[in-house]
């Protein structure tokens, strides 16, 4: 197998030098570790409540078959009594919010002085790609702008003073604007919303998608720096109120497809001006507006897209999109749809191989919440949570956020009661979430971005690390002075952003700056970053999973950068390892269905695998 392999400890930054030397773990992690971390009666409760396997009556359906009954058993157990391999022997990282001395000024605005409407309040996010191909993350962050179906007269001294913005990655812990050389600043009216990248003409560099309230923007990289926007040509401006677009190719011809994520269709006021609804809430919901249908865009493979939203069976006019993630849900080899929508069902599209997709969600259970209602859901994420080889969903949402496990394959159970979850997330309002390996034990933990949804009041993340039994533990204490603050959280991204082998966390704020979290101390333990490229372009291969085995343990995951609400994030699959010094086997599915494996893989490297190569 031809690789190309990066070690940062021969490359580091004095950054990173000096993280090494930091001292160890949290007041936190050590009280895991001693054991004194003791369940509240409410947690009992809600344990109590969730682990019956009764509560799925709540959905509206019986488990009539063995196997189902079987799988729900098992959760069960392994929650109760599965032994920690990694997690009770890690040190736990600090956060380090180095915004300021990374050199990032952006501040994101409303375009107005007040949150007053909810499209002011559902933003923003941001996008992190290569854009340069120097192997280093860049930031791609969206605004807000002064517009004339959602800003207050009053915030029209904002108009034309706002613009997105691009940081290049010095590779020295450093970011550059760059946004006016590379000219993707964005319009006057491009209220932004989200942002994703994807080589959608096979080019070898990442090209820019922005979602926006109206018309949304494809930038063209022209390989030099600079970008051009190519909306109208490609035929991409999805007009409406977009959240997310994830690339994917669906009908396996090399060229990525991209499903454009719309919202509701916002009366520039009207409604509001009625004053018909709860006053406390200073504007109203998402029920108060009817849905507007996604889209799938076709990639012609000549720069131009064509609608194929109704052809392939995608077609649903009343849905809320708030978010979206393509990849392999059911381990049959075709690249499914999850979409998460406020208010009302979500919808599981799964690809039947012939290039149609059917909506199954309720059959696998992640229609609704845990009490069979739709609720305030957010963007989705995807991990495998309990390692048992199949993928995973935590959405958050206004209430208590939603952890579902896929026990069988097709087949998932809540789990949000049960885990912890539920009782972390319980006070706050959550927007962003993220399953990350922050520790390298082995086990993905938790964060979540949070936010009030109706008025600009601050609130804390949410940090977790998860115990390897079942339990997210709260870890805020002791994880840094960010989470000591409280911010309007909104789309929250990751990536190693200084190669270090641990992964970072970008929270985006709502009027206020971003706060760039630097992992210290994650790489205390062995990782393994696997890069899977296309032969053709040298290009991630989005779509594809990538499964690594050490000591005994498996570990999968999705390649997929598009994961989490309104981001996309580094879509390079990292791994921690624990206390092994190699990975037994790394294996690759491609998107075309073909399988790599690489035998005794070291540990602590970025290793390029190149498709087809030997």
């Amino acid at each position: 197998m031809k690789s190309e392999v990066r070690n940062p400890k021969s490359e580091r930054s004095p950054k990173s030098e000096a993280r090494e030397e930091r001292p160890g773990r949290s007041a936190g992690a050590a009280n895991i570790h001693a054991g004194q971390t003791q369940p509240t009666a409410l947690a009992r409760a809600l344990r109590l409540r969730a682990s019956s396997f009764g509560f799925l009556s709540d959905f509206g359906f019986r488990i009539s078959d063995l196997n189902a009954r079987l799988a729900l058993a098992l959760v069960s157990i392994t929650f109760a009594v599965a032994p920690p391999i990694f997690a009770a022997e890690a040190a736990w990282p600090k956060f380090t919010d180095i915004t300021e001395t990374a050199g990032i000024t952006f501040k994101h605005s409303l375009g107005d002085f007040e949150m007053s409407n909810i499209a002011e309040a559902t933003g923003p996010g941001c996008a992190v790609f290569d854009y340069d191909n120097d192997g280093w993350m860049d930031i791609y962050f969206v605004n807000g702008r002064w517009h004339p179906d959602i800003s207050d007269n009053r915030g029209r001294t904002l108009k034309g003073k706002l613009k997105n913005a691009l940081y290049r990655n010095n590779g020295d812990g450093t970011f550059t604007d760059v946004t006016d050389k590379a000219g993707v600043a964005g319009y006057d009216d491009s209220y932004g919303m989200a942002a994703s990248a994807a080589d959608y003409d096979n080019d070898g560099y990442l090209d820019l998608y922005v979602c926006n309230y109206g018309k949304s923007l494809l930038y063209h990289n022209n390989r030099d720096g600079t970008f051009t926007d190519v909306t109208d040509k490609a035929g991409l401006a999805s007009p409406g109120w977009a959240l997310a677009a994830p690339w994917f190719d669906y009908n396996g011809d090399g060229f990525l497809d991209v499903f454009v994520v719309h919202y509701l269709e916002y009366d520039k006021g009207a409604f509001q001006r009625t004053g018909a609804y709860y006053k406390a809430d200073n504007f109203p919901g998402p029920l108060s507006y009817p849905g507007q249908p996604d889209h799938l865009y076709r990639n012609n493979g000549d720069g131009t897209f064509t609608d194929v939203t109704k052809e392939v069976g995608l077609w649903e006019p009343t849905g809320r999109g708030m978010g979206a993630l393509a990849c392999d849900l059911d381990g049959d080899g075709n690249i499914d749809i999850f979409v998460t929508n406020d208010a009302m069902a979500n919808n599981c599209w799964i690809n039947d191989g012939q290039g149609h997709f059917t909506d199954k969600a309720i059959e696998m259970n992640v229609a609704f919440g845990e009490g069979g209602q739709g609720v305030s859901h957010m963007g989705p994420f995807v991990a495998d949570v309990d390692r048992n080889g199949l993928l995973d969903f935590l959405v958050p949402d206004m209430g208590y956020s939603t952890l579902t496990l896929q026990v069988r394959r097709g087949f998932f159970t809540d789990v949000t009661a049960q885990s912890g979850v539920a009782l972390l997330c319980g006070q706050y309002t959550g927007w962003g979430g993220l399953l990350n390996d922050y520790d390298n034990d082995g086990y993905v933990d938790l964060f979540i971005a949070n936010g009030d949804p109706h008025h600009l009041y601050l609130e804390e993340a949410t940090l977790a690390r998860y115990d390897g039994k079942g339990k997210f533990i709260d870890m805020t204490d002791g994880s840094g002075d960010f989470f000591r603050k409280k911010v309007v959280g909104r789309g929250a991204a990751f990536a190693d952003f200084d190669n270090d082998g641990d992964l970072d966390i970008l929270v985006n704020t709502i009027n206020d700056a971003p706060h760039l979290l630097r992992n210290d101390g994650g790489n205390r333990l062995n990782w393994l970053k696997i890069v899977p490229v296309r032969s053709d372009t040298g290009m991630v291969a989005l779509g594809g999973t990538v499964t690594v085995k050490a000591n005994g343990v498996i570990q999968v995951q999705p390649v997929i950068a598009v994961n989490g609400y309104l981001t996309s994030s580094d879509p390079r699959p990292h791994f921690g390892l624990g206390k092994a010094d190699k990975a037994e086997s790394v294996e690759i599915l491609w998107p075309d269905g073909k399988k790599q494996v690489l035998a005794d893989v070291k540990a602590n490297q970025i290793l390029k695998v190149k498709y087809g190569e030997k």
